[in-house]
């Protein structure tokens, strides 16, 4: 890893734990809740706990002045809901781009297990070429999707997370297991910084109970998106989530720290 490298995780991150909150949902699912107005989502969630923000490259204009000196990550691939196969993740960007437009990283999601794997693979391992030699840090989505294979199983997710380190990655996210003991396999799998996926939104304690059990197993933290961005209060959720992952507090802690209900 170069210094450059390095030096650009920290502004993605706090002290080797991220609170990262991908809003690139736009290309996949259309202008849903909390994406219309993303200036005041990408304002919310970076004054509540977030460490960096994830778009597209064309979203860039809409980032910058919205972040609150906080991080920025371009994603380079994706894929619709409507189109033909939702797995089949295409590049929409390069490195360079992302760097012309202001990003501190670069993220890429490869679906392990699924038809689309060997193309993705090795377009993974082309970025992580191309982002060494600018100094950019590479955040691989590695998830275990595909036919017969089982989302949460804590040994396909394990091999998505390896896959993500022998390719060159610099930080990996995932999904979660289901428990902690569980996810403990998956974060042993590998040297680099683990984070949860969040999925589809849940209730704010489901969705703080799954930050907690990862951070216990030893992830690095988490990158969700429906679950931050399309809450009613996008800075509550983001402050309770970051007082998990950076503030080591319990659920309950960090509902009561981010205003939200004790709900059971």
């Amino acid at each position: 890893m170069t210094t450059g490298t390095e030096a650009r995780l920290e502004r993605i991150g706090t002290d080797g734990s991220y609170v990262i909150v991908p809003m690139d949902h736009g290309i996949t699912m259309g202008a849903v809740q909390g994406l219309k107005d993303i200036e005041s989502t990408i304002d919310g969630v970076t004054r509540g706990g977030a460490d960096a923000v994830l778009t597209q490259k064309g979203i860039a204009p809409r980032v910058h002045d919205n972040k609150n000196g906080k991080g920025y990550i371009v994603h380079l691939n994706g894929s619709t809901t409507i189109g033909p196969d939702e797995q089949d993740k295409r590049l929409t960007g390069t490195v360079e781009e992302a760097i012309r437009v202001g990003a501190d990283a670069v993220s890429f999601h490869i679906n392990v297990g699924s038809n689309y794997e060997p193309d993705q693979t090795s377009q993974l391992a082309e970025i992580t070429a191309e982002a060494d030699r600018y100094g950019i840090p590479v955040l691989a989505m590695a998830y275990a999707r595909g036919p017969g294979v089982d989302s949460e199983d804590p040994e396909s997710l394990g091999h998505a997370v390896r896959l993500a380190e022998e390719v060159g990655a610099d930080l990996v996210k995932t999904g979660y297991s289901g428990d902690a003991d569980s996810f403990q396999h998956v974060i042993e799998s590998t040297r680099l910084p683990v984070v949860i996926a969040g999925g589809s939104r849940g209730t704010d304690r489901e969705t703080l109970e799954m930050v907690r059990g990862a951070t216990d197993a030893g992830g690095a933290g988490i990158s969700m998106g429906r679950s931050i961005f399309q809450h009613e209060d996008p800075e509550a959720i983001a402050t309770a989530v970051g007082g998990i992952v950076h503030d080591d507090l319990s659920v309950d802690e960090a509902l009561t720290r981010s205003g939200l209900a004790l709900e059971v």
